[in-house]
């Protein structure tokens, strides 16, 4: 149990927030015409950049769940009939794809077998086969915790396809997972304030290349969308950076003030600082899940997130059963979400602060996981059987 006495909440988004950030959400009503909100809003736009390692890509950040962001990017990126080429790497793939189905793509699905990412030549393959406009790759679906190959999806594209927009769905992903925006040559990186950003949920956050940008000016045909064209945005995010207010829509004036004290903790010492508490925790975990006798949902250490686990439960044992008793001592966990197998895996989170600061967060984690378990049947540290999965 947390020092309030409360249940840790523990899963792979909403995380656990600092202090000051509660506070900063907690501010009194505020103009979104207020200099210390303008001043605030710019510095967000601002320090989004340095997150995700460019220099000249455009953050767009609007009140939504993340999402939203796929809308944001299949409604001014896509027109109806153009190829996408989605890498599906579970439930998050797969809702991705449905949205570029929305708005007219023809989308081709290369999906991965449960627990692992596309072998990259067999989306070199796809990538000579077809002309596509954008290519999409989960970097962590939240589903499975699988990490999907960023770095490897933008070289092949540069080789095979330069053309072809990289869109990265980072939601589970930024300010936990490795990523250089301009280094990589990503195109669009699709994020929300709730993972590892470290704030309450609420905002929408896009963050588009200039070559993303020329796609959106020569469209030949209209934005399919109101609230969601870039159009309509771009005024308002030039004008916030410039601290001058421009209208479209009301910002969500407490959440980017949250937003702007999280940023500001996690910039402290730069980035790479961050990757590292990221990549330390998660070895801790995955020891951990070794020394319970258990597999990830992940098949390998290359393929597996470090901002979140999936762990394949033993075999007469359910999400249903081990969550309350993880409850019970203090943490709030998550059950699976991946269509046939749902019953038999569940989620931990340990992104944002429970990763960045000695709060003994992991500690309480793996020791109330370690007696749920053991409290429901497994002998902790056994070999027992847990499932293993056939393909998508």
């Amino acid at each position: 149990m947390s020092s309030s006495n409360r249940p840790l909440c523990l899963i792979p988004g909403p995380v656990e927030m600092s202090t000051t950030v509660l506070q900063a959400h907690s501010t009194p009503a505020t103009a979104h015409t207020d200099p210390k909100f303008v001043e605030a809003f710019g510095q967000v736009i601002e320090k989004l950049r340095t997150v995700v390692g460019t220099e000249s890509a455009q953050p767009f950040v609007i009140a939504g769940s993340g999402t939203l962001g796929w809308d944001q990017t299949a409604a001014n990126l896509i027109e109806a009939g153009e190829n996408v080429l989605v890498l599906s790497n579970g439930y998050f793939g797969e809702g991705l794809a449905d949205c570029m189905e929305t708005y007219g793509a023809q989308v081709t699905r290369l999906r991965a077998e449960v627990g692992n990412r596309q072998p990259l030549a067999e989306i070199a393959q796809a990538l000579r086969a077809k002309k596509y406009k954008a290519v999409t790759v989960s970097q962590v679906d939240t589903s499975t915790g699988v990490l999907g190959d960023v770095r490897g999806v933008c070289e092949l594209v540069r080789e095979h396809s330069p053309d072809t927009l990289v869109v990265v769905d980072g939601v589970c992903a930024t300010a936990a997972e490795r990523l250089y925006f301009d280094a990589w040559g990503v195109d669009v990186v699709i994020t929300a304030s709730q993972k590892a950003l470290g704030c309450p949920p609420g905002i929408s956050i896009v963050v588009a290349s200039q070559k993303a940008l020329g796609v959106l000016a020569a469209r030949a045909t209209p934005v399919p969308a109101y609230y969601v064209n870039w159009n309509r945005w771009l005024p308002i995010m030039r004008s916030y950076e410039e601290r001058a207010v421009k209208y479209f829509a009301t910002p969500c004036v407490q959440t980017i003030f949250a937003l702007h004290t999280a940023l500001d903790e996690l910039l402290v010492g730069g980035m790479e600082p961050v990757f590292a508490a990221h990549e330390r925790t998660s070895a801790r975990v995955k020891a951990a899940v070794a020394a319970w006798g258990l597999k990830t949902v992940a098949v390998s250490p290359e393929v597996s997130a470090t901002a979140m686990t999936a762990v394949w439960l033993p075999e007469g044992i359910t999400p249903a059963e081990l969550l309350p008793r993880l409850k019970a001592r203090g943490v709030v966990a998550a059950g699976g979400i991946l269509a046939g197998y749902a019953h038999r895996y569940f989620r931990l989170g340990h992104m944002g602060i429970t990763a960045t600061q000695d709060n003994g967060y992991v500690d309480i984690m793996l020791t109330a996981a370690a007696e749920a378990l053991e409290e429901s049947g497994h002998s902790v540290g056994s070999s027992g059987r847990c499932a293993t999965p056939p393909r998508l």
